[in-house]
């Protein structure tokens, strides 16, 4: 009696194929989703900090002079500069989730969001389990797989890459 045997190497491939097909899938939607999800919240709160072009709100202003305090070895401290910090913070705000938006100096951007979201903390202490934990984790996973294929980094670097040279890993 000849009996077919049915071997577990065929699911077995199947199951490593379709491992190996959502590996690539991810590979591609992850790093446009990581930098839309860090873009987001930071440019929500840009958008807030204007009244007009160039011209902070007086709500933004009196936060940065008078709310916000560092919170350093369970004291509190004004900012310094409350006025100039307000100005870079809110342009910050602006120009770094465009750029990852645009995924665009990506991973400058992203450490210099991952930076503030470190200040923030100070100012903001009970913040981390809702939101700067959350941050910064996008933040370091966005410097260590880089952009992505959806990105202008990753025209520049294929135009600009010497003929031969290797692709810098993304």
């Amino acid at each position: 009696m000849s009996g077919a045997s049915t071997s577990p190497i065929g699911p077995v491939m199947a199951v490593r194929q379709a491992i190996a097909w959502i590996e690539v899938a991810a590979r591609q939607i992850a790093p446009p989703l990581l930098r839309v999800s860090l873009a987001l919240p930071f440019l929500r709160s840009g958008l807030t900090r204007w009244d007009g072009f160039l011209s902070l709100s007086p709500g933004t202003l009196f936060l940065f002079e008078d709310q916000f305090k560092l919170h350093i070895l369970g004291r509190e401290r004004n900012l310094p500069a409350p006025d100039q910090l307000a100005l870079l913070t809110a342009t910050a705000e602006i120009v770094l989730p465009v750029l990852l938006l645009l995924g665009l100096g990506t991973r400058f951007a992203a450490q210099a969001l991952l930076i503030m979201t470190g200040v923030i903390q100070l100012v903001f202490p009970d913040g981390w389990a809702n939101f700067h934990l959350y941050w910064a984790a996008i933040a370091v996973g966005i410097v260590a797989i880089g952009p992505g294929g959806l990105s202008i980094d990753h025209w520049v670097d294929r135009r600009f890459r010497p003929l031969g040279g290797r692709r810098h890993e993304q």
